[in-house]
């Protein structure tokens, strides 16, 4: 006996729609990830995003509004390939955060794309009315605590460095790890990132546990 033909229904052309839709934001989304990172923000153009993934310029502003909020969408998407492995896609805390650094370090060395777009729109973002620059603030401002909270729980109770010194302790730990990652896009040859960024959150680390929380190297005047 034939098997009855059976047609989609509503829900099911729906669902496709809503997968070809959520296909078709992702392409828009590495494209612009791409060209944000080769070109910057201000030079990276939505025409040339949308030739590259086959639409128009009008297709791109339909899924994502404006330049600004497709530029904040590639930010949050390339937060979440961060996290995308992680239990609950959220990073660890006390010493598995700084195990976890290290490790994202080791996985942006074979993602070099990533790395650009995001060294270039944090340096773009410091300059005036950058879209990205409250994205990039209270990034920093979360980082430091998510850090300075990891720091605080690794410390013994007896001598816990003061908020200041945790505050300064991870300030230097977001510092060491942007900045390896210019100098490993300049070259890759001479820089290892993951071993580089191992070293100097080791060597802060044991500063910070050996009570070592001012510098030798600042003046006392």
């Amino acid at each position: 006996m034939p098997h009855a033909h059976t047609s989609p229904t509503s829900d099911d052309n729906k669902s496709l729609r809503q997968r070809r839709t959520a296909k078709r934001r992702e392409d828009i989304l590495r494209a612009a990830t791409e060209i944000f990172g080769n070109r910057g923000y201000k030079s990276g153009s939505l025409t040339e995003i949308a030739e590259q993934v086959g639409m128009t310029h009008a297709g791109i502003l339909h899924h994502f509004g404006s330049k600004n909020q497709l530029l904040l969408a590639v930010l949050d998407y390339r937060d979440e390939a961060d996290v995308q492995d992680l239990e609950g896609k959220h990073p660890p805390e006390g010493m598995d955060l700084f195990k976890h650094l290290v490790d994202t370090a080791r996985l942006n060395s074979t993602r070099p794309g990533i790395v650009q777009t995001y060294a270039v729109l944090s340096a773009d973002s410091v300059t005036d009315n950058h879209p990205a620059q409250d994205y990039f603030r209270d990034r920093f401002t979360e980082l430091r605590a998510m850090i300075a909270r990891s720091l605080s729980q690794i410390c013994e109770p007896d001598a816990m460095p003061s908020s200041a010194a945790l505050d300064t302790a991870a300030s230097a730990i977001i510092g060491v790890m942007d900045g390896l990652q210019v100098q490993w896009l300049l070259d890759d040859i001479n820089v290892d990132l993951p071993h580089a960024t191992a070293f100097a959150i080791d060597a802060i680390l044991a500063a910070l546990v050996a009570g070592r929380t001012g510098s030798r190297l600042e003046s006392d005047s």
